[in-house]
């Protein structure tokens, strides 16, 4: 029965969750209220409030979801390779996806980490994010095994982390139909198997 009812709980706390990230997309963080999250669930604001203790407190937890599920859908597509190129180029060719075919999480990501801000008025962005660790430690992995696995020369792991990440950022902020997402994935994949050979 206990069972029953955290899985209730939790659907219910992911129910709210994807509300807020529609809203978040719809409007924007300024605007964003939990009376209007509540209107976009169907749901009562007293709900809300009994799953999370305000709006501060449900977008940490939007942000944690968010960074998670983009973390598991490129970590499962990492997972099915064997060599640390392929690793490598499955990393890019799904974070490049992730934002394609999520377009509504990665606004709501943006509007969280740039415009929100913590009870002492700090802009997430300037944080340490361990949730955001997540994803570039899983690079880092990829790019240091594969220079002990002698498959990659040697470079400076965060350097060449960073390059790639912000490769990837950028093409969600600048594509607008200048290049396509299969030509830009091509040539960003040749670019940095070039340069960590």
């Amino acid at each position: 029965m206990e069972d029953r009812q955290s899985f209730i709980a939790e659907a219910r706390r992911e129910q709210i969750i994807k509300a807020a990230i529609k809203v978040l997309e719809e409007i924007g963080y300024v605007s964003t209220s939990l009376a209007k999250i509540a209107k976009k669930a169907n749901i009562s604001t007293g709900l809300i409030s009994y799953h999370f203790s305000g709006k501060e407190d449900l977008m940490n937890n939007t942000l944690m979801y968010l960074v998670e599920q983009e973390w598991r859908y490129i970590h499962e597509r990492v997972e099915l390779k064997k060599t640390f190129s392929e690793k490598l180029t499955a990393f890019i060719e799904a974070s490049l996806a992730y934002q394609v075919t999520n377009r509504s999480n990665n606004i709501a990501l943006i509007e969280i980490v740039f415009i929100a801000r913590t009870p002492e008025h700090i802009p997430y962005y300037l944080l340490d994010d361990e949730e955001e660790d997540m994803k570039n430690n899983l690079l880092i992995d990829i790019l240091r095994k594969g220079q002990e696995a002698n498959e990659f020369s040697d470079f400076n792991l965060q350097a060449v982390s960073t390059i790639i990440q912000g490769a990837i950022s950028e093409s969600m902020l600048t594509f607008q139909n200048k290049v396509s997402i299969e030509d830009y994935n091509e040539e960003l994949v040749k670019s940095i198997l070039k340069l960590v050979k």
